[in-house]
């Protein structure tokens, strides 16, 4: 497998780990898709790295790909029928220049749908955080659409693999409240693996251990870390801004969030719900972890219970610097 070259932080890198994450494509390439997968995990955890990579997989594979990121502006569509490739790519170039990326979304469902009536023998749609652009209360029915392709296509296929990708905890209740695909985790990168990511970042840095002990394996994490010259308060500060981690907020919650930063869990066994969405919807916790079992997850899951990394059994911060933004916030009001 040739592996892609990235960029994080504007450095170059090469893709790295996550060989257990590319098997479950080769498995759906073997055994095909009866329902579209929605993957989630922690926000910068790897998953668009992985779908991209998948993408080349997939290529090397035969399968026409059409894969799109509305967050990040990126894209990729390798279709054989230059009418269709001409269309999406027009609507992609307009969506650019006009920030209309909720249409590109929809969009690919339509190509899809014509690429297969164009007999298309073997495609794959990805789509990449694009909940937030088409709109959360909107997840499910997009989801739904992405089943019809599988379900009642327009034309016989011989194989199709249809994936959407999120880190809304929000959008995946709504998800889940129907039958309409299966939800799969994906975790931030185990040890081994995020210390090749580690070992690719230039110039001088901290010890390893203590980038672990900061991000988790979260790859956004150890980027924001480069950028701002591993100045760890300045992520900090930055993560209080960006998740409105705010005083009016903490102070409503302080009691609660003092029990959250010592035990994740207390949100899932005696917190109160309110407070959990509050955190969900601010991107800091990951609710409702399921079993560790590997055959479960899309690569290695997180372990039964961390609390240097802060991860529970059902509940975990995205990643330390993500608890560390809390405390700091509380610890203001003291």
């Amino acid at each position: 497998m040739r592996r892609i070259e990235l960029r994080l932080a504007n450095v170059r890198i090469n893709f790295v780990d996550r060989d257990s994450a590319i098997k479950w494509i080769e498995q759906w390439i073997d055994r095909g898709m009866a329902l579209p997968h929605v993957v989630y995990g922690p926000e910068g955890c790897g998953k668009t790295a992985w779908l991209m990579q998948s993408a080349e997989v997939l290529r090397d594979h035969g399968f026409e790909v059409i894969y799109v990121n509305p967050i990040e502006g990126s894209f990729i569509v390798e279709l054989g029928i230059e009418k269709l490739r001409n269309k999406l790519m027009d609507i992609i170039r307009e969506a650019t220049s006009q920030l209309t990326w909720g249409r590109v979304a929809w969009a690919v469902i339509d190509v899809a749908r014509e690429a297969i009536e164009a007999r298309v023998r073997r495609l794959a749609v990805i789509v990449d955080d694009a909940f937030q652009v088409i709109g959360l209360d909107r997840a499910a029915i997009y989801v739904k659409g992405l089943l019809g392709l599988l379900e009642h296509p327009p034309a016989n296929y011989e194989s199709m693999i249809a994936i959407a990708a999120t880190s809304e905890g929000v959008s995946l209740r709504e998800i889940g409240r129907h039958s309409w695909s299966d939800i799969t985790p994906i975790w931030n990168m185990p040890k081994e693996g995020f210390e090749k990511l580690y070992e690719q970042i230039p110039g001088s840095k901290p010890p390893f251990e203590e980038v672990w002990g900061l991000t988790g394996g979260n790859p956004r994490m150890l980027e924001r870390l480069y950028e701002r010259g591993w100045n760890a308060d300045k992520v900090i500060e930055q993560l209080i801004l960006d998740r409105e981690v705010t005083r009016e907020f903490i102070r409503r919650w302080r009691r609660e969030m003092e029990a959250v930063l010592s035990d994740p869990d207390y949100l899932w066994n005696e917190g109160p719900r309110e407070l959990a969405n509050e955190l969900i919807k601010r991107n800091l916790i990951i609710y409702g972890i399921p079993s560790r079992d590997p055959d479960q997850w899309v690569d290695t899951p997180p372990p039964e219970k961390d609390e240097e990394l802060g991860i529970g059994r059902y509940v975990a911060w995205q990643s330390p610097l993500h608890r560390e933004a809390v405390r700091r916030a509380l610890q203001g009001l003291m």
